[in-house]
């Protein structure tokens, strides 16, 4: 057989790829993961009894915004090291910018607050010691639809692209976790908050070159 009649023999019957199978594979392990966190806070811990009155504050919709930020920096990320050969560029930039800001404006009203117990209350809180643990636990029905995606595709980097999908899977959780949790200390989010999603975030970082070797 010539080479040119091998070439066109396998190159027939081919289906095109669908250039949308990345955004889709992300969409539905997203989606469904967040349903399982948020099904997860719900039977465990409920929902915060004032969020209807919560809503209309916006302090609550700061607090809501750091992780929602922080998950879409995530997902550019892991989109990125999915496929083979991308640059994340800035990436690691938009990773920081949140965290950054929130790390800012804590220091500020903590530095603005009066001595003693409001200072104490604003970055302990009510629930450090169970709130990054709160936060590891509802990330698993994200961190299992997460890497779904992502073995779907072709991630070469691993152990990043693990650590990515580890740190959308946390933060993706903790807007679920926000529903429930009565903190509103800015301090607190920056601390307890960021340690939370760290765990996933290292738990990925551990797991992906065995998770999601071809």
């Amino acid at each position: 057989m010539k080479t040119q009649d091998l070439v066109s023999f396998l190159a027939s019957g081919v289906a095109p790829v669908d250039r949308h199978v990345a955004a889709k594979r992300y969409a539905r392990g997203l989606a469904l993961g967040w349903l399982g966190a948020a099904a997860l806070m719900l039977t465990l811990f409920g929902l915060r009894p004032d969020l209807a009155q919560m809503i209309h504050s916006t302090l609550f919709w700061c607090k809501l915004a750091f992780p929602v930020s922080l998950a879409l920096a995530a997902l550019w990320v892991s989109n990125r090291l999915a496929r083979p050969g991308m640059q994340i560029g800035m990436g690691w930039i938009l990773l920081t910018v949140p965290v950054a800001v929130l790390w800012i404006a804590g220091a500020m009203l903590y530095a603005s607050s009066s001595a003693g117990v409001e200072r104490a209350t604003m970055l302990w809180g009510f629930s450090w010691r169970i709130c990054p643990f709160n936060i590891a636990l509802l990330s698993i029905p994200v961190f299992i639809g997460v890497f779904w995606a992502l073995k779907g595709l072709a991630p070469t980097r691993l152990r990043a692209a693990g650590a990515a999908g580890g740190l959308l899977a946390g933060a993706t959780a903790t807007t679920a976790y926000c529903l429930h949790c009565p903190e509103m200390g800015v301090p607190f989010w920056g601390i307890w908050y960021l340690l939370g999603i760290a765990i996933p975030t290292v738990v990925g970082a551990g797991l992906g070159p065995r998770l999601l070797r071809w």
